[in-house]
């Protein structure tokens, strides 16, 4: 299948890698100069173990193409993978500037139906505001009742390990893709299914919803995970004040297998790249709801 990948970042990277390790021809789009030349190059923006053999592979075979030409980006794939940053704002809400932006250019230029798959971590809500920024685009080149111009947006969060995202990409726990129950949702699903084949060879591992469950299924991740590392420092603290051993605890209450001992282990807060800007986001999103997030 033809794909694009826009933002050759972090996840973007690693996803047009990976779908191009196992026979996709996948065209990698970035607004940044300095990214395409580096991989152009033969080397790598980020570090992540495995992934520079696996593009040299794809490249040698001409399965891989970095470009900043994003006429040709959206010409190419059948599916356009959105993979660009999302960074906190200054009220802690995910800034979307760069997604509309990728949004927007594909409803610039697009010329046939393509499936929109949001990939970066986007609150809910997001799917629909990039259906209004292209469907915008389109009525602006004459296009709004076009059949040829159909399109469908698809949510399909990553769950991406830093240092392991190359296994967690090819050996997935779980594919989550969120899909509009309609016409157009259901030619899109069709693609979707046809292009995580591979990655469901074993048993079926890939979960459809509707896309704002699949937004918020994100998030709802990160913050449990979060919550499990604040709640064993929490307990760690007062199993030091109490005289208890909290490594003994943690065996104890890990082998209840429905708590199990995953993100169970006492030390620093929880922090990175993702945790702390989506938990931020998360209770933006309550607060904005009229919900508070206790």
């Amino acid at each position: 299948m033809k794909i694009t990948i826009i933002g050759t970042g972090y996840v973007g990277l690693v996803t047009g890698a990976c779908l191009a390790e196992v026979g996709n021809d996948v065209f990698c789009l970035d607004v940044d100069p300095r990214k395409i030349d580096i991989l152009n190059n033969g080397g790598m923006p980020i570090h992540e173990p495995g992934l520079q053999e696996i593009i040299k592979r794809s490249r040698a075979a001409g399965r891989i193409t970095f470009s900043t030409d994003v006429e040709a980006s959206v010409a190419h794939g059948e599916i356009q993978f959105i993979a660009v940053g999302t960074p906190p704002d200054e009220d802690g809400s995910a800034d979307l500037q760069y997604v509309l932006e990728a949004a927007r250019n594909i409803g610039r230029t697009m010329n046939d139906f393509k499936v929109i798959v949001d990939k970066s971590t986007v609150p809910v809500g997001t799917a629909q505001r990039v259906r209004a920024v292209i469907a915008e685009e389109l009525e602006k080149r004459g296009l709004a009742d076009s059949a040829q111009h159909r399109f469908s947006i698809v949510s399909n969060p990553e769950f991406l390990k830093e240092g392991a995202a190359v296994d967690d990409f090819m050996r997935p726990d779980r594919i989550v893709v969120g899909v509009d129950y309609d016409m157009d949702g259901d030619k899109a699903s069709e693609k979707i299914r046809r292009l995580y084949a591979p990655f469901n060879r074993n048993h079926e591992r890939t979960l459809y919803m509707d896309v704002r469950s699949a937004e918020f299924t994100k998030y709802a991740a990160n913050a449990m995970l979060a919550t499990r590392i604040s709640f064993m420092n929490e307990m760690a603290n007062l199993a030091d004040t109490v005289g208890a051993d909290i490594e003994a605890v943690r065996r104890g209450i890990g082998s209840d297998p429905r708590i199990g001992y995953h993100f169970l282990y006492a030390g620093v807060g929880y922090g990175g790249s993702c945790f702390p800007k989506d938990v931020q986001a998360l209770i933006r999103t309550g607060s904005e709801m009229g919900h508070n997030l206790r």
